[in-house]
């Protein structure tokens, strides 16, 4: 529901900071106090068209701000659209803002963050429906009766059934789509996956291979140095030869010297001890140094061979993939790919048996689908028409029309082939004749003012179950009705709200009106009075929500000029609508 909504120089209005009740919100006051701009300013906020007019005179900026409280049924669809962005969302909450300027900058906000016009106008459509401007309203959107008629008819289970075999049908023509190539590009894919795979396979390659080639490459590419390196070093430990003493002669000389020095001092025995093992330490390495000498293979034939290895996995991971487990997975695919075209023709047999399953299972469920909403078609009809009645249009009537659209490739029915998608083969439209004579027209195409709000109200009243749009606001809806009809109408207004609803799964929905009518401001949950006032040389508007006397000085003005014979009826009024809620809530 529409919990708060601020607005900075719009039109008349220089700041104006509203709070709404969950329930059934009234707005009253003199022609022109600025009802219908803040309507016009909430109609801005969800997308509408952000007209210079719009600015308040001398302001170089105008911006309406709206906090959203929303009920678990359209949670799901909001933040859907706002996952979609990325976007993080509280449980309950979204604050939605939009900003224009003169100099023509629109700036549309969710949560603080900026979006495009497109993103505001989806989630408005969800948050509102503003019977007075048709584009904010969901009934006129084709698109929309088909789910209001499901939802009504309780149809809705039926309707996911034949959902998931429309979807199994589009996912079995979309392989088949797959499968019907050119034979000649087919011929021309085969030859490539073919080459891929040979030459992949060819080449056994291992995962850990390169690396293991790498260090055998490193190791033959300096054989000799390595062998130089051993050697000299192996020199360095036994000598070059008679003449020339190594490490270990040098150490053998001072081993003879302390084993002469501990005859005389015995204390260094631990001494002679540590270059015995120096010397055996000193033999083991120079042996081992000589063996790794020897060992040491010259063998340019396997360096080729390791190069020419290296060469093929550079040249395949320049085609198919930056490591070798890379080009195995580009086979690995490239095998699949070829397994599925070269048993094309099996698995095409297999799809058109199930396409051809498939159309016929979703023709039967179709049809009993179309067979129920004619049905609930009928049903809907009598009940709008009753609260058409009701609202002083007894001569209004209602229709629902169910058509076809011919598709070669839909569903049989009749002998005909007939178009079918997730929602089945029916295409739905609200039909309305308000005037006796009239044809059934379009409901997109009735006239505007307080006959279309009356007929959004006798649909509202009767699709409430099937609506889940939170907040519902109604201009005009007060136009050729008197004070018998306009209590009805107000009752029927506050039916919609959860102070009124009889069942706890009912949607939510929170209604605002405007109105000069006082048998409909008498129903209201809050009463909002809108006012101008001159301030310095300026026009501007307020807003006040009144209090038990001042409410029924309104009411009081609404029937007349205020006298006590007025007020008094105004009280009478007010206790009459107060004692009709109390019935309707003690059957809750």
């Amino acid at each position: 529901m529409l919990a708060e909504i601020d607005i900075i120089n719009f039109a008349i209005i220089e700041h104006l900071h509203l709070k709404f009740h969950r329930g059934f919100n009234v707005l009253t006051g003199e022609t022109g106090a600025g009802k219908s701009i803040i309507i016009d300013a909430v109609g801005t906020l969800l997308g509408g068209r952000a007209q210079s007019e719009f600015m308040r005179a001398g302001a170089e900026q105008t911006r309406v701000e709206g906090v959203f409280v929303l009920p678990k049924e359209v949670r799901g669809e909001v933040f859907a659209i706002l996952d979609e962005l990325g976007m993080e969302h509280e449980d309950e909450q979204i604050i939605v803002a939009r900003e224009f300027n003169r100099e023509g900058r629109n700036v549309c906000r969710i949560n603080g963050r900026a979006v495009t016009l497109n993103v505001l106008q989806r989630i408005g459509e969800q948050l509102i429906d503003i019977h007075g401007q048709s584009e904010h309203i969901s009934l006129l959107r084709v698109r929309t009766h088909i789910d209001f008629l499901d939802r009504f008819g309780i149809l809705w289970e039926q309707r996911a059934r034949v959902a998931e075999l429309v979807r199994a049908l589009r996912q079995a023509r979309e392989e088949i789509k797959t499968l019907v190539m050119d034979e000649r590009e087919k011929a021309r894919r085969v030859d490539r996956l073919t080459y891929v795979v040979d030459e992949v396979g060819q080449a056994n390659l291992k995962a850990s291979e390169e690396e293991t080639l790498k260090q055998e490459r490193e190791l033959l590419g300096n054989a000799e140095l390595r062998a130089n390196l051993a050697d000299h070093a192996h020199r360095l430990l036994y000598g070059a030869g008679e003449d020339d003493k190594g490490a270990l002669d040098l150490l053998n000389g001072a081993a003879q010297a302390l084993t002469g020095l501990e005859k005389y001092d015995a204390a260094i025995k631990n001494l002679r001890e540590q270059m015995d093992g120096a010397i055996a330490q000193a033999d083991d390495l120079s042996r081992e140094l000589a063996r790794y000498r020897d060992s040491i293979d010259h063998n340019p034939k396997r360096l080729a061979q390791v190069d020419e290895r290296m060469d093929l996995i550079f040249r395949l991971k320049r085609k198919y993939g930056d490591s070798i487990e890379e080009i195995l997975k580009f086979a690995g695919d490239a095998a699949a790919e070829l397994a599925t075209i070269t048993r094309s023709e099996e698995r095409m047999t297999e799809l058109k048996k199930k396409e051809s399953e498939l159309l016929k299972e979703i023709g039967a469920l179709a049809a009993e689908l179309s067979r129920a909403r004619k049905s609930a078609c009928e049903k809907l009809a009598r009940e709008i028409e009753n609260q058409l009645k009701d609202l002083g249009m007894d001569k209004a009537k209602f229709g629902v029309a169910l058509e076809r659209a011919a598709d070669a490739e839909g569903v049989e029915e009749n002998g005909k082939r007939v178009a079918v998608d997730t929602t089945g083969i029916d295409r739905v439209e609200f039909l309305v004749s308000p005037n006796p004579g009239e044809p059934l027209k379009p409901l997109a195409k009735i006239a505007s003012g307080g006959e279309t709000s009356r007929l959004m109200l006798a649909m509202k009243s009767v699709l409430a179950v099937a609506d889940n749009t939170p907040t519902l606001i109604f201009d005009e809806i007060d136009q050729g009705i008197g004070g018998r009809t306009g209590g009805i109408v107000g009752m029927k207004l506050w039916a919609l709200t959860p102070t009124a609803q009889k069942r706890d799964d009912n949607p939510e929905h929170q209604v605002l009106v405007i109105t000069h009518l006082p048998q409909i401001a008498a129903y209201g949950d809050s009463h909002l009075k809108i006012h101008k006032e001159i301030v310095g040389e300026r026009t501007i508007t307020k807003v006040g929500e009144l209090n038990d006397a001042q409410r029924v000085d309104e009411i009081a003005n609404m029937l007349g000029t205020a006298t006590a014979t007025t007020r008094k009826n105004a009280e009478e009024l007010l206790a009459e609508t107060k004692s009709q809620k109390e019935k309707v809530k003690s059957k809750k």
